[in-house]
């Protein structure tokens, strides 16, 4: 299956929080990175009391079930000392299951495609770097969505 997993951090040096978790992304079992976006740095979405976040996305090809996924994303953000403080408060990494697939989910646990993912500039620009022609599940085409999501303050960092 096709995922897209928005990465997200602003403290205890949140590019290398970016990096780490993608280096983990790598390792899952069952899953090869296709792509990563380039960093991004954007304004906190919540709270305005916390440093901007530097944002990404990768795109993997994976046989794990969605709920499987999740899981794992779950374990890299407890290995990289995620605390589940303040709504939209800051965070050492937050791994957001965007996309899976063309699959429409949504229980208890996961609901994909991510809320809000047509309307979070910091979630849009990323995964049209990597494919601007893809289609999200009841939402469209994602260049019809770019066209409506302002950037908001969102700056492409540099490669390195």
């Amino acid at each position: 299956m096709r995922v897209f997993i928005g990465i997200g951090s602003n403290v205890d040096n949140p590019e290398g929080q970016v990096n780490a978790a993608q280096q983990a992304l790598r390792i899952l079992p069952k899953t090869h990175v296709i792509a990563s976006s380039s960093m991004y740095k954007s304004p906190p979405m919540g709270p305005q009391d916390q440093p901007d976040y530097i944002n990404a996305v990768t795109e993997l090809e994976t046989l794990l079930t969605p709920h499987y996924l999740l899981d794992c994303l779950q374990q890299i953000e407890q290995q990289q000392g995620r605390v589940r403080g303040r709504h939209w408060g800051e965070r050492t990494i937050d791994l957001d299951l965007l996309l899976y697939d063309d699959e429409l989910i949504a229980d208890a646990r996961l609901k994909v495609p991510h809320p809000g993912i047509g309307e979070r500039a910091f979630v849009v620009y990323p995964l049209a770097e990597i494919d601007a022609d893809i289609s999200i599940p009841g939402k469209g085409l994602l260049i019809n969505l770019l066209a409506d999501c302002p950037r908001n303050g969102l700056e492409r960092l540099e490669s390195k």
